[in-house]
């Protein structure tokens, strides 16, 4: 990608670093959003494991464009541009683990970007909110039903009615994100657990990805359905192979896992 890009792509062996530069607030309009899909592709073609979400600039996020809005309640009704279902089942269906590295502002469509990842790691600093009701909306982009699978019914409806925004540390109590660290770390321990991710099985965890889902969307029985059938494509890894062969010559935990 080039420098004017909205996302830059840059690699630390096998994970790929996204990094928004979408000035001035990296809002998620239809030039960022696509810009992040090719990003994902991009990555994939690469042959990376996992991929991490950043911002190049102070703010995570502050949210959607207001000039879709506006567009879109003009004379002329002007569609939004950005389908937000075909947004969320890109990233749901990606093979491979993205982790959100949030620092600053993750507001709005910024904090249903994080939400559609598998991992949020945030700087303490960083503040998050769904804040769409104080222009009249509400989450356009998934963050209502996603807080009511992570926080409950309750928290969602409070954080998406109130449109207040809260500390990364209320965030992680209430389990919508994962991981809160000092912001001079932020980057390191991203990665960290990215590379963690990057190497190990990666078709294994491409398929705990589809099951969680399946579980989050459509209860656990029907996980229960589907899993025989995603468990098959594990049998014939080399990932597979070369865990049991390390587990009986290294013990657990030690084996090197090509991703295959």
């Amino acid at each position: 990608m080039t420098e004017a890009s909205p996302v830059d792509i840059s690699y630390d062996e096998a994970v790929a670093i996204l990094t928004m530069n979408h000035r001035p607030y990296n809002l998620t309009d239809a030039v960022l959003a696509n810009a992040l899909l090719a990003g994902l592709d991009a990555a994939r073609e690469a042959g990376a494991r996992a991929v991490v979400i950043r911002s190049g600039l102070r703010n995570f996020s502050a949210g959607g464009d207001v000039a879709m809005f506006e567009a879109r309640i003009s004379p002329e009704k002007t569609p939004l541009p950005l389908s937000p279902k075909k947004f969320l089942d890109a990233f749901k269906s990606y093979p491979l683990p993205i982790v959100a590295s949030v620092r600053g502002a993750c507001v709005g469509g910024g904090f249903e970007l994080a939400l559609a990842c598998d991992f949020i790691i945030a700087a303490k600093s960083a503040k998050f909110g769904s804040v769409e009701s104080t222009v009249g909306l509400n989450p356009l982009m998934g963050a209502i039903q996603r807080q009511v699978q992570a926080a409950g019914l309750l928290r969602a409806k409070e954080i998406c009615m109130l449109g207040h925004r809260y500390d990364a540390e209320t965030m992680e109590r209430w389990n919508l994100i994962n991981r809160v660290v000092p912001d001079e770390v932020l980057d390191e321990a991203t990665l960290v657990i990215a590379q963690e991710l990057a190497h190990g099985p990666t078709i294994a965890h491409g398929v705990t990805k589809q099951i969680a889902n399946i579980a989050a969307d459509q209860g656990v029985e029907a996980a229960d359905a589907a899993m025989g059938e995603l468990h098959e494509t594990l049998w014939d890894t080399e990932d597979l192979a070369i865990g049991i062969k390390s587990l009986r010559t290294a013990g657990l935990g030690l084996a090197k896992f090509v991703g295959r």
